[in-house]
C-alpha cells in the first residue's frame, strides 16, 4: 500500500512539474477586456482590434522572452459588475499575465479590487478624472493636467469664453473633472453664475430641451463654450440635437473629451465643423511613426478607411512599456515587471516619448483639435513640451498634498506630504 501511495505521489508530483514546465514553454496570455457590446462598444471595440494587431505584430518579432503571445478576448457588454467577474476570470481560469482594458472609470473602479486581490496587471488606456494611484494600474491615458485644464486655458485665452457649460455623462469620470474644472475656474476668477453643470444616463437619446438650455445660457452676451465628458453613443444624438438647433462652432464652441475620430466615424460632420476636441493624439498628425502606425492598421484591418484614435495609441504606449518591463524583468510576473516598468520610455506616435513615472502615470503631449468635414481633426493648438501626468489635482484642497510614488521608499498611492504618512488604502501590500 505504501509504494502505491509513492508511486500516486511521484506521479502527481510529476504531472505538477510537467505543468509547470508545459506553462513556461507555452504561449504568454494577454488579456483584452473591452465592451464589444452595449452604450460603450462604439468606443471599445477599435481597442480590441488594435490589441489584436500589437500581439500579431510583436509575435511576428519573435513574441516575447521566447514565448508567442495568444490574446484572450472578453466582452464586458457595457456591465460594469460583469467587468469584475470578467478580470477575475481572466486570472483564475484563462491564465493571463497582463490586462488590456476599460474604458470608463466606473469599469476601471469596478475591477481595480479584483487586480490588487490577485496582484494582476491592469493598462488602462483612456483619460480620466485623476484622484488615484493603484500599484497594479498603469494609466496610459490623459489625467486632468493633460487634457481637461489645458483645454479651459486655451478656451479662455485663445478664444475668450466667460461662461462655461460642464457637460457629462452621470458617473465618475466627470463628475470628477467637472469638481476639479469648478474650482480651478473659480480659482480663475469666473462666478458660480457662470458655470453651468449638467448630467446625462449613459445611452442619453433626448437633447433637445439640454441644447435649448444651452443656447439660452450662451445668449447671455457673454463666450460660452461647452466643456463636453458624455461618454458613448449618446454623443451621436447629443451633435445630432447642435447641428439641428444651429449651435455653430463660432458662437457655442464644444471642447469634447470623449469623442475622437471613431466617433465622428459614425456622424454626419457637416454641422459640426469647428467644434474642439482635446487629446493627446490625432491620426492627422504627421510623424513617421504615426504614418507607419496607420499604415499597419490599415493592413492588418483590411480596411484603409477605419481611422485611428488616441485611446489607441494609449494602448500602443502600455503595451510596448509592458513589453519593455517584461524583457527588463526576464519575468511577466506581476512583481518584477512593477519593479521594471518606472522609468521606461518609448515612442509615441506624435513624434516624442512616453515616460512611466514613479506615480503610474505617463508623460504626454496635448493638443486641441478642430473637426473637419471629413472627420478629423485640424491641430489647433499644443503644448510645447512633454506634460507629466498628476495622479492628485492641484486644484482640491483634500488633494493638493497628496502625491504617489510606486518606488522606495515611498512606495504608496495617496503619501501625504505634510503627515509623511501613507493613507492606506491604496499603500503597497507588503
Amino acid at each position: 500500500m505504501r509504494g502505491i501511495r509513492q508511486t500516486l505521489a511521484a506521479a502527481v508530483a510529476s504531472g505538477l512539474l510537467m505543468s509547470a514546465a508545459a506553462a513556461q514553454d507555452g504561449p504568454i496570455k494577454v488579456g483584452v477586456l473591452h465592451s464589444l457590446s452595449g452604450t460603450m462598444a462604439i468606443s471599445e471595440t477599435t481597442l480590441k482590434d488594435v490589441m489584436l494587431m500589437l500581439i500579431e505584430e510583436q509575435n511576428k518579432k519573435g513574441g516575447l522572452l521566447g514565448r508567442q503571445l495568444e490574446p484572450v478576448v472578453i466582452d464586458i457588454a457595457s456591465d460594469w459588475p460583469l467587468a469584475a467577474e470578467k478580470a477575475r476570470e481572466m486570472y483564475e481560469v484563462n491564465g493571463v499575465d497582463a490586462v488590456f482594458g476599460c474604458w470608463t472609470s466606473v469599469c476601471r473602479k469596478s475591477v481595480l479590487p479584483v487586480f490588487e486581490e490577485l496582484n494582476g496587471l491592469l493598462f488602462y488606456p483612456v483619460q480620466y478624472e485623476g484622484e488615484e494611484s493603484q500599484r497594479n494600474v498603469f494609466y496610459t491615458g490623459a489625467s486632468p493636467n493633460q487634457q481637461a485644464i489645458p483645454a479651459v486655458d486655451y478656451l479662455m485665452n485663445d478664444e475668450g469664453v466667460e461662461r462655461w457649460v460642464l457637460a457629462g455623462t452621470d458617473y465618475v469620470y466627470p463628475q470628477t473633472t467637472n469638481k476639479i474644472l469648478e474650482a480651478y475656474l473659480k480659482d480663475k476668477g469666473v462666478a458660480a453664475e457662470d458655470i453651468m453643470i449638467n448630467y446625462t444616463p449613459f445611452g442619453h437619446s433626448d437633447w433637445q430641451t439640454i441644447v435649448s438650455d444651452i443656447k439660452a445660457f450662451g445668449s447671455s452676451g457673454k463666450k460660452t463654450a461647452v466643456v463636453s465628458t458624455i461618454n458613448g453613443d449618446a454623443n451621436v444624438p447629443f451633435y445630432r440635437e447642435l447641428g439641428n438647433q444651429g449651435v455653430a462652432a463660432e458662437d457655442i464652441p464644444v471642447v469634447a473629451f470623449s469623442v475622437g475620430e471613431e466617433e465622428l466615424a459614425g456622424l454626419d460632420t457637416a454641422p459640426l465643423v469647428g467644434h474642439l476636441a482635446a487629446w493627446n493624439y490625432f491620426m492627422s498628425v504627421d510623424t513617421p511613426e504615426n504614418a507607419e502606425f496607420i499604415e499597419t492598421w490599415h493592413a492588418f484591418i483590411g480596411d484603409e478607411e477605419r481611422v485611428t484614435n488616441d485611446p489607441m495609441e494609449a494602448h500602443y504606449i502600455g503595451f510596448n512599456m509592458w513589453v519593455a518591463a517584461v524583457e527588463k524583468a526576464g519575468s511577466t510576473e506581476a512583481d518584477a515587471v512593477i519593479d521594471a516598468i518606472v522609468g521606461v520610455e518609448v515612442p509615441n506616435l506624435t513624434g516624442g516619448t512616453a515616460v512611466m513615472l514613479p506615480n503610474h502615470h505617463v508623460t504626454k503631449p496635448v493638443l486641441i483639435g478642430e473637426i473637419q468635414d471629413d472627420g478629423q481633426f485640424d491641430v489647433v493648438w499644443e503644448t510645447e513640451d512633454l506634460v507629466p501626468g498628476d495622479a492628485w489635482s492641484d486644484f482640491l484642497p483634500e488633494s493638493a498634498v497628496l502625491e504617489a510614488d510606486w518606488t522606495d521608499p515611498v512606495n504608496c498611492g495617496n503619501f501625504n506630504t505634510e503627515t509623511e504618512t501613507c493613507g492606506g488604502a491604496q499603500a503597497a501590500a507588503n
